[in-house]
């Protein structure tokens, strides 16, 4: 056995289960120290449930079956022995970090004391007794470690931002010194350059620190070149394995060459057909303060029907700004809006359903949990001017089965909730349809097919569409057109294709390099509407 192979992670007939039958089915597999496996697949693949299972943090009535070996403590998936010794494995050996940091910080305390709980733990275990000066030096050095400055330590999670928070969250992660960090998902909620700094900051930490890595995420193009193996899951089964660049570049198996097909890059971009159409909504020199902090600077924009506008921007650009103050769901403090040429009143007060609608990100958080989806869209009929559609027709227009229609929220797919947060949208038949991240949350294939939907609805309904997004492939998919976004000013604007190939402005530049890094090399392609379809029911 090689110096990394001992000092890395076995693991033998891994296998998760519950009443209602096999989550996982049994598989093997090893990283050796100093190295990243990345475990790949949409949701219900089983990549989460395998992660938990090595850290004893399955959910009730969930168990796992097996044996890891990590450095050189080996121990049993379904219990291990003495009774209460996960402790002997969470941190010091094994430490997991989520998607969300706010799950793995308090938002309570500050971020110096929850990195500091790491070191005093690690210098307990090692028999030294915790000294003030010594813990406060170790929590210096960790955030210095991830690039963030020694005052971090005095501030709480809220006052960061989201990619200082997951800078935190890996600082706190590797204060115990764990011999096997377990990434899941840790970038999905995340900007495109933010996104890609964090998981070079985890391959150069994971390498300074000789751990071993495991990957989850259902991201091909970010695992590519920050990653040696990989696993490909499908139905809590291994259907291919191997090095990441063998993999992606010669799949194998269909199911990873339809991951790899509906990944959207932003090498993607075609030129788009001309907008012959006069404009239908116009944005004038709108700008929107909080308190001292001004959101939205003199920004201008223009839609017109059958056309979709990007509007692309990192956090904190104003870009959802602008979508609330356009939909009336904030006041602006200057500018106008018009639609067909008549200016709309600022704020709800007085705008008609029938004008715009916005569809968001989370669906779950925006549809009623104790409504049925039909009593939902019965609600959206009832606002409309024209009463005559019926929750079917409604599903059937967002390719969604009418038996659906009895169902709770909770009882639909992320994909089939989105699809019903459309639905509702169009029922008083909007002019103008607005989508603010809409899409960011979905798998790769489920948010294709969403992408496509959007698509067929706008040239079936002449639908003017704004799309903000922080995903330049997104973009590359679905826009004509592109407004960017910094500090609430628009620094650029174009066609997709010119915007994507020649950009202009030094950010666009910088957003489309990071967006060109984590775009996967592709094989073969095949057309989108062939690719996995989502269950509708």
């Amino acid at each position: 056995m090689t110096r990394e192979a001992s000092q890395g992670v076995q693991v033998t007939a891994l296998h998760v289960v519950s009443a209602a039958g096999t989550i996982v089915q049994p598989l093997d597999f090893s990283v050796d120290a100093g190295k990243t496996l990345a475990v790949i697949g949409e949701s219900g693949s089983g990549k989460s449930m395998t992660a938990r299972a090595l850290t004893g943090l399955l959910p009730r009535g969930v168990r796992a079956l097996g044996e890891a070996r990590i450095g050189d403590h080996t121990y049993s998936l379904a219990a291990p022995t003495p009774a209460g010794s996960w402790r002997n494995v969470r941190g010091r050996k094994a430490a997991l970090l989520l998607q969300d940091p706010f799950t793995s910080l308090s938002y309570v305390l500050r971020c110096g004391d929850q990195i500091a709980h790491g070191v005093r733990a690690r210098l307990a275990a090692e028999g030294v007794l915790p000294q003030r000066a010594t813990v406060e030096a170790e929590v210096e050095r960790r955030l210095d470690e991830v690039r963030l400055p020694a005052d971090i330590a005095r501030r709480y999670p809220s006052e960061l931002s989201g990619g200082m928070r997951q800078r935190v969250a890996i600082a706190a992660a590797l204060a115990a010194e764990p011999r096997l960090l377990i990434a899941d998902e840790p970038t999905t909620a995340l900007d495109a350059s933010t996104q890609g700094e964090v998981l070079d900051l985890l391959r150069e930490l994971q390498r300074a620190h000789h751990m071993s890595m495991i990957l989850i995420s259902h991201d091909l193009g970010i695992v590519e070149g920050r990653a040696d193996e990989v696993l490909v899951m499908r139905a809590g089964e291994v259907v291919e394995r191997g090095d990441i660049r063998g993999v992606l570049r010669n799949a194998q198996h269909p199911y990873t060459q339809q991951l790899i097909d509906a990944n959207p890059s932003v090498n993607d971009v075609s030129p788009p057909a001309p907008a012959a159409r006069s404009v239908l909504l116009a944005a004038q020199g709108l700008s929107k303060s909080f308190g001292d902090r001004p959101a939205l600077t003199d920004a201008t924009i223009e839609v017109a029907a059958g056309e979709v506008l990007g509007i692309v921007g990192e956090s904190g650009s104003g870009k959802s700004t602008l979508a609330r103050v356009i939909a009336g769901l904030e006041i602006p403090d200057a500018g106008t809006v018009t639609l067909a040429g008549r200016a709309l009143p600022p704020g709800r007060r007085h705008r008609k359903p029938g004008e715009i609608q916005i569809v968001f990100q989370d669906p779950y958080s925006t549809l009623n949990p104790s409504f049925t989806i039909a009593q939902t869209l019965k609600e959206a009929i009832n606002t409309s001017a024209e009463r005559d559609r019926t929750p079917a027709d409604l599903l059937q227009l967002v390719d969604l089965d009418p038996h659906l229609a009895s169902r709770r929220p909770s009882q639909l797919s992320g994909g089939q909730r989105q699809r019903v947060a459309i639905a509702r949208a169009l029922a008083p038949n909007p002019q103008v349809l607005i989508c603010d991240e809409s899409v960011s949350a979905l798998d790769v294939s489920v948010q294709a097919q969403i992408l496509d939907l959007l698509a067929r609805l706008r040239d079936e309904l002449g639908l003017a569409m704004l799309f903000i997004t922080h995903d330049l492939g997104v973009v590359a998919r679905i826009a004509n057109r592109v407004v960017v976004l910094r500090d609430g000013q628009i620094v650029e604007r174009g066609t997709t294709e010119k915007v994507l190939r020649s950009p202009a402005h030094e950010y666009t530049k910088m957003l489309v390099a990071a967006a060109e890094r984590d775009s996967i090399t592709r094989g073969a392609t095949t057309d989108v509407t062939t690719r996995l379809e989502e269950p509708h029911a």
